[in-house]
């Protein structure tokens, strides 16, 4: 049997599929898989058993497809489904392997920018003796500040880019903005990555599924740029990661290497505009 696909419902109707999933919703109906509706919001409030109370029972084997969740939900997410008789295929471990950056950077290191991290709470910024600690084996020059999941990119150089770490006024600035920006969402920590020169052909998102590559889109961001990566070195690392359903950003670097700009777990990664999602949900389907 196929597994489960477990979806976001709709805020506003929570007896259909969320606006942003409704077409993976009708596509893998159309496939002929069983569908579930999970209520997020419910999750994200701590309201696990709610969250869960359109999940039927005894459904066995299930993939989940919606919004990001933080891993320590996503775990409580986990026991409440396997106390109704259904397993995510994605551990809890393996989700924040996939999730989170410090349980991906040491597999992916060799194809992925330099970075260092501090664990952090909301609302508390590293301190400039810290960041100058910590910010040392990356041996200066430029970098981007992200948290563990996320960077804001799109206030860049407020809070995303250091022209240079020997400033430790402008990284303290940077860092302190960037924390203060994520307030509660801040996950896990503050990261500082290497930067690196990419040209400008736009970023991949390959798509694996028990370590082999099952598409490749444009990144959601920049739909209308649809490079084509190279992952012959990529392939090995991801198996050696060895969670079920990863996502990975690859970008060209200047010099024509490919590079992981970041790495996902695939339940809560976004398909691109005017992808066929059954493409995907066929891949997820044939899992055992």
């Amino acid at each position: 049997m196929a597994p489960l696909i477990v979806f976001c419902s709709d805020p506003l109707g929570p007896r259909r599929a969320d606006p942003h999933f409704a077409d993976e919703a009708r596509a893998a109906r159309g496939l002929g898989l069983r569908t579930a509706l999970l209520d997020h919001d419910a999750l994200l409030a701590g309201d696990v058993s709610g969250a869960v109370r359109g999940v039927p029972r005894g459904a066995g084997a299930a993939w989940y497809r919606g919004w990001m969740v933080p891993s320590g939900r996503y775990a409580e997410l986990a026991g409440a489904l396997a106390d109704r008789g259904v397993t995510l295929l994605t551990s809890p471990d393996a989700y924040r392997r996939a999730h989170e950056l410090p349980g991906w950077y040491s597999t992916l290191a060799p194809v992925t920018p330099r970075s260092v991290w501090l664990p952090a709470r909301p609302g508390h910024a590293p301190g400039a003796r810290e960041l100058a600690a910590l910010t040392a084996p990356l041996g200066g020059g430029p970098a981007i500040v992200k948290d563990f999941v996320k960077s804001r990119k799109h206030e860049w150089h407020e809070a995303c880019y250091v022209p240079d770490l020997a400033d430790t006024e402008r990284l303290g600035a940077v860092v302190a903005r960037f924390v203060e920006l994520q307030e509660e969402f801040l996950a896990g920590g503050v990261v500082m990555r290497a930067f690196e020169c990419f040209t400008e052909g736009g970023e991949a998102r390959a798509w694996w599924v028990d370590g082999r590559p099952v598409l490749v889109t444009a990144h959601p961001d920049r739909p209308d740029l649809r490079p084509a990566p190279v992952l012959d070195a990529v392939s090995p690392l991801v198996a050696a990661l060895d969670c079920r359903f990863v996502t990975t950003d690859l970008a060209l670097r200047e010099d024509g290497v490919w590079r992981v700009v970041e790495a996902g777990d695939g339940q809560v990664s976004d398909l691109p505009r005017g992808v066929d999602p059954g493409l995907l949900l066929e891949a997820l389907a044939g899992v055992r």
